[in-house]
């Protein structure tokens, strides 16, 4: 069950939003408000997603005022160094002190043409520098009507797990693309759905122990209203937020999840 031996991680994707000015403000806020809250980290562990540009900012601010927020970068290279402009190597990101990274967001899929292999290559690259892949995978609303609801990210995220180690920290994510960004989530029964078939995979590919401990988020129009019954369900150990994480008050509802619906 969800909270007996996973953690709920409420993880904010910034995208393309904040310079690194308005992340320290941003992040100060954050942290201040959890903490006149009495939010604790260990219920509920939070991480927020900014741009590259914001990172040596906001883990200076962190790292000096000993917030207990984890941060990681939007997205990595498959490469470490080398004749790769505009990419960013993991090791760079692991020099920032970053815990997590996004690899294969939709928006990556959809916009830089990322296919379940360049996934599979970034999470090897996530691995190698000690950071926890969150592995994203989705469908549309046209891949739901032909293929079935969990078919397309089942595939997705198989690919991505391919050299995987059994005993490897990873997060799945689960973001219908139909629900980004339309203020239409999908329902809690369909999240469950698709998570209980992403976390049967995890036992079939990795281990029964990986699939227990290894947390699925649900991301897609999550909102404080409707975070809880999500969180209610067995296979949803937290969420991936979206334009929700850029506005505090939301998104310090959505973390105190537990606080504010009894869950």
């Amino acid at each position: 069950m969800a909270g007996v031996s996973r953690t709920p991680l409420i993880a904010g994707n910034w995208k393309m939003n904040l310079d690194h000015l308005q992340a320290i403000a941003f992040v100060q806020k954050l942290a201040w408000t959890l903490k006149d809250s009495g939010h604790r980290y260990q219920d509920t562990e939070v991480a927020i997603f900014p741009p590259f540009t914001d990172l040596r900012s906001v883990q200076t601010l962190i790292s000096a005022d000993k917030y207990e927020i984890a941060f990681g970068g939007q997205d990595l290279s498959a490469h470490d160094s080398g004749a790769y402009t505009g990419e960013v190597s993991g090791a760079f990101l692991a020099a920032l002190e970053c815990g997590y990274v996004l690899i294969g967001h939709s928006e990556r899929r959809q916009y830089h043409g990322e296919t379940d292999e360049v996934v599979a290559a970034k999470v090897q690259a996530a691995l190698r520098h000690g950071l926890m892949p969150v592995i994203c995978v989705g469908e549309t609303a046209e891949d739901r009507e032909q293929h079935g609801p969990s078919a397309v990210p089942v595939g997705q995220l198989r690919t991505a797990l391919q050299g995987v180690p059994a005993d490897a920290d990873i997060v799945v994510a689960y973001e219908p693309v139909w629900a980004i960004g339309s203020g239409q989530a999908a329902t809690p029964e369909q999240a469950q759905q698709v998570a209980a078939a992403l976390r049967q995979l995890l036992g079939e590919v990795l281990s029964a122990e990986a699939a227990e401990r290894t947390r699925v988020l649900y991301g897609g129009s999550v909102k404080a209203s409707n975070i809880a019954g999500f969180l209610r369900e067995p296979d949803v150990d937290g969420a991936l937020v979206g334009g929700a994480s850029l506005d505090l008050k939301e998104f310090s509802s959505i973390v105190r999840f537990q606080k504010h619906v009894g869950v």
